[in-house]
């Protein structure tokens, strides 16, 4: 007797097609880095392009004749050592790294990682006292390969992301992270968002853990070091407020004592530093970056912000409004409908650092590593919760 097959609509079991591991992504890497080796004014950015540019374009055309997408994924993740080791050797790295390991200096000689009335973008440091954590090796042991504050702030990020994935899926994922441009870029010539967006990710797991106190001192070490990781904290409380709900009303503290805990560790950090010179704190950290110094930053992507800033009379007022918005907006979204599980909370948190990313006077394109990191995490997760994070997450996985 003849068997019968079920119907099935015709996109039912169609794959997503493969633009994250394929040949056509890394393509585009590689012409990303060219790009940008081509057209950076920065030495260290054209030494990574050009080097990073030779291992996409081989992890591209093994992709095309059918390798594994761990081999794959491992060459264009090589295609990043060389730029940093021969950086390393010849200690060259951007602004930031400078920055931070001077700040380490300041932190040890002054009490204060920000120098006294800054007047060029060189004197200023954007970042919050805890970041200067990175700069302590160098400032100890003095200048090396081993000290560079970047080889730190990439080994925290590495380890905070890795262990932020599932247990038994972090390969994957954390060779794809590491291989992309936006990523790849400053493990190289030194990236002081990186830690950051690692340590946000690790909140996010360790309050989808149940660990609400752990939590909460992983937002509280991110929030001292960079005023982009404030958005993730009422994001994870916002997660954990209805997580303990379901479990338990005896749950219901895990938010308060989260909250607590984050507070406290950032409040331990940051305020020393702020309050030995509440003058000079509030010029580094909250008037340069927010373009309200006559020192202009170096920050100066061509994003909507510094767009308006730049060429529209009173500019500057209306993007701070927008970015003000997008706060009130994320907010209101964490109200009315919070999230459900922590890729959905990943998903709320990128979305708002991207607005905040686009609104800022002066912001750069490096700051999109936030939204990305964020959303390759939540796609790893086993239960993403959105079609689009079921997609990424099918590929990243692959």
């Amino acid at each position: 007797m003849a068997t019968t097959t079920p119907f099935t609509p015709p996109d039912q079991h169609r794959e997503p097609p493969p633009l994250l591991g394929g040949a056509c992504w890394w393509a585009l890497c590689a012409a990303a880095a060219l790009g940008l080796a081509v057209c950076s004014s920065l030495g260290p950015h054209r030494v990574w392009g050009a080097t990073a540019a030779l291992g996409y374009l081989a992890a591209a055309l093994l992709a095309a004749r059918g390798r594994s997408p761990r081999t794959v994924g491992a060459v264009a993740v090589s295609g990043a050592v060389p730029p940093l080791l021969w950086l390393l050797a010849v200690d060259r790295a951007q602004l930031e790294v400078r920055v931070v390991a001077r700040s380490a200096v300041l932190l040890l000689a002054e009490g204060t990682p920000y120098l006294r009335h800054p007047v060029v973008p060189e004197d200023f440091n954007p970042y919050l006292p805890g970041m200067a954590v990175f700069g302590l090796p160098e400032a100890v042991a003095g200048p090396g390969p081993l000290t560079d504050p970047r080889l730190w702030m990439g080994a925290a990020f590495l380890g905070a992301f890795a262990f932020a994935l599932p247990a038994g899926s972090r390969s994957a994922p954390l060779r794809w992270i590491a291989a992309c441009p936006l990523v790849g870029l400053p493990l190289a010539v030194g990236g002081v968002d990186l830690p950051v967006a690692g340590l946000m990710c690790l909140a996010l797991a360790l309050a989808g853990r149940g660990r609400a106190g752990a939590a909460g001192l992983a937002l509280g070490v991110a929030a001292a070091l960079k005023w982009t990781a404030w958005p993730a904290i009422p994001v994870v409380l916002a997660l954990l407020a209805v997580s303990s709900r379901s479990a338990s009303h005896s749950a219901d503290r895990a938010a308060a004592r989260c909250g607590l805990v984050a507070l406290l560790t950032a409040a331990v950090l940051v305020l020393p530093a702020a309050l030995r010179d509440p003058g000079d704190f509030r010029a580094h950290v909250v008037d340069f970056p927010l373009g309200l110094t006559d020192a202009v930053s170096s920050a100066a992507s061509p994003l909507p912000g510094h767009l308006l800033a730049t060429h529209v009379p009173g500019g500057r007022t209306l993007a701070l409004l927008l970015l003000g918005v997008s706060a009130l907006l994320l907010a209101l979204s964490l109200l009315l409908r919070p999230p459900a599980t922590t890729a959905d909370a990943a998903a709320r948190l990128a979305f708002g650092l991207l607005l905040a990313t686009a609104f800022m006077p002066a912001s750069r394109f490096g700051y999109l590593v936030h939204p990305l990191v964020l959303v390759v995490w939540a796609a790893a997760q086993q239960s993403p919760g959105h079609p689009l994070l079921l997609r990424v997450r099918k590929q990243v996985s692959r």
